[in-house]
């Protein structure tokens, strides 16, 4: 059974859970243990002090790379990069990497791949294969109507959009090489790696904090590939100096190193999916027969990770976040570009803490 410690707020000695959809909520045993080794991580030095290319460091980054290697089964075709920059920088490094022939598919399922989409212009011809924005990115059109490029360098899609709770659950079965911006569902569940050319993640959803981007790629698809770039800029120069090639996000990285152990000493990713769907199961369902509240995309397409939800009064808006807030449940308020409400339950998220926000809701509803 997953661990999960609950977080006071010492001035109101109240449990408080963060919905945020990231910088995100992290497990208690991590923050304890950031605590204990804050001060001395290595001879006396802070985690923040320690060199990038110091011993102690650098045994430590081979550690968390086996263990992410382990939780995601993740053999020696690929590489695994820690690197700076944000998920966003990856919207330019992909094409300028990959796209050797000037050619490459997108799937546009919300405002993050519809971002990378424009990015990538900047690089390559770029093809939208399919558009959801004509349905206010609420579901996807079947795959039998996408408009794919026969020769495309790759093919791009995010298996979760963040903001709108739009997730795609099963991957594309599509020929040219897929990649997937997995910023939101990394390591929140099982997956077969080996379906995938590249996918990258943001760690400060389900990995950690801001300031490290985690990039796993097969080797074969940038070998020798990006020579007309600056050396910061390709994957292969990063692999082979083991995402060391500049200074490393140290800190970030040490976070994560931390989260990936968490998770294997909780389950591994099979406990996180079963216990991740089931907290998305329990908040669906009040949702979806109550009479105040509502989700609006397609169930098919219903994202586990990031779960928005329209009051049917708007006005009772900023009513429902005040008291929310007052009741320890922080960070609801829906992305500005959507509104509404949205609970980002990733894995550090307790059950506890879903099933208190639908006691709120519940109390909320009978009161308005």
């Amino acid at each position: 059974m997953m661990k999960v410690k609950t977080k006071k707020n010492k001035s109101m000695s109240k449990t408080v859970y963060n919905f945020s959809a990231g910088p995100a909520v992290l497990p208690d045993e991590v923050v304890d243990t950031i605590k204990s080794e804050i001060s001395d991580f290595d001879q006396g030095m802070s985690v923040m002090e320690v060199s990038h290319r110091s011993s102690a460091f650098k045994t430590y980054a081979e550690n968390s790379e086996d263990n992410l290697r382990s939780l995601l089964n993740i053999n020696s075709d690929y590489s695994v990069l820690f690197l700076q920059g944000g998920a966003t920088y990856q919207f330019s490094m992909i094409p300028q990497n990959l796209s050797i022939n000037n050619k490459a598919d997108y799937l546009v399922t919300g405002a993050w791949t519809a971002k990378a989409a424009n990015y990538a212009k900047y690089h390559t011809k770029t093809n939208i294969v399919s558009n959801s924005v004509d349905n206010n990115y609420t579901t996807v059109s079947d795959i039998s109507h996408w408009k794919l490029t026969d020769d495309a360098d790759y093919f791009y899609y995010s298996s979760n959009e963040t903001i709108h709770g739009l997730e795609i659950h099963e991957v594309p079965n599509i020929n040219t090489p897929i990649v997937n911006d997995m910023s939101s569902t990394i390591c929140s569940r099982p997956i077969d790696i080996n379906k995938y050319g590249l996918i990258f993640a943001g760690a400060q959803k389900n990995l950690g904090i801001a300031g490290l981007t985690v990039v796993i790629v097969r080797n074969d698809l940038i070998k020798d590939k990006g020579k007309d770039l600056p050396p910061l800029l390709r994957y292969q120069c990063h692999s082979d100096a083991k995402s060391m090639l500049n200074t490393s996000p140290v800190f970030a990285w040490y976070v994560a190193g931390l989260v990936f152990k968490w998770i294997l000493d909780n389950g591994g990713v099979s406990a996180m999916g079963k216990t991740n769907q089931k907290k998305a199961k329990l908040l669906y369902e009040y949702i979806d027969k109550s009479n105040l509240y509502s989700n609006p995309v397609a169930k098919k397409y219903r994202s586990w990770m990031n779960i928005p939800f329209i009051l049917s009064d708007t006005a009772l808006d900023e009513r429902f976040l005040n008291e929310a807030n007052k009741e320890g449940l922080m960070n609801l308020k829906g992305h500005r570009t959507v509104g509404g409400m949205r609970a980002s339950v990733y894995n550090a998220m307790p059950i506890e803490g879903v099933k208190k926000l639908i006691d709120f809701m519940d109390y909320f509803q009978s009161k308005n």
